[in-house]
């Protein structure tokens, strides 16, 4: 079967799709905390790390009047030391032989702060990141944090204007 957003309560599943990620979320509470929480997924995927599908992601998400400016972030992010410390080739890719885990969970969501058309959702969140395969020198682990994404209404959907990551 076909899979959709998951909703925090009783709402149908969005069936819209904006690169392959939901789109198309209530412009409610509830329909900002599904965004948040499907967001959380995509940025926390392993397709974060392949720089064209990085692009498409960043901009199906976010506002587009900070899409350039955190594309040129993400690219930083996404490079040299910060791959090599995740056991990663140069260009994202896993060793021979070993497969790149980068999966986000959310596991709950709550709205801290609510209007019309900008509200800041905290998703908590576990994941697992690490090489998977026989000889692996970064095991697949996993860490709790949460993801505090500060939503506004743009287009006829809900997309991140900011968010920071804390620790728990």
């Amino acid at each position: 079967g076909a899979s959709g957003a998951t909703a925090p309560t009783g709402e149908r599943p969005v069936g819209g799709k904006n690169a392959g990620i939901p789109a198309g979320f209530a412009h409610t509470g509830q329909g900002a905390q599904s965004a948040a929480a499907n967001y959380a997924v995509a940025l926390g995927s392993v397709d974060m790390f392949n720089a064209a599908r990085r692009h498409e992601i960043v901009a199906a998400v976010h506002d587009p009047a900070v899409t350039a400016s955190l594309q040129t972030q993400l690219d930083q992010a996404y490079s040299g030391a910060s791959l090599q410390a995740l056991g990663l080739n140069a260009d994202g890719t896993a060793p021979s032989g070993l497969t790149f885990v980068s999966r986000t969970v959310p596991v709950g969501t709550k709205i801290t702060a609510n209007a019309a058309d900008a509200m800041t959702v905290e998703v908590w969140c576990t994941d697992l990141v690490g090489l998977a395969g026989q000889g692996s020198t970064k095991p697949v682990s996993a860490s709790w944090f949460t993801i505090t994404e500060k939503l506004v209404w743009v287009g006829g959907d809900w997309k991140i204007e900011s968010s920071a990551q804390k620790e728990g």
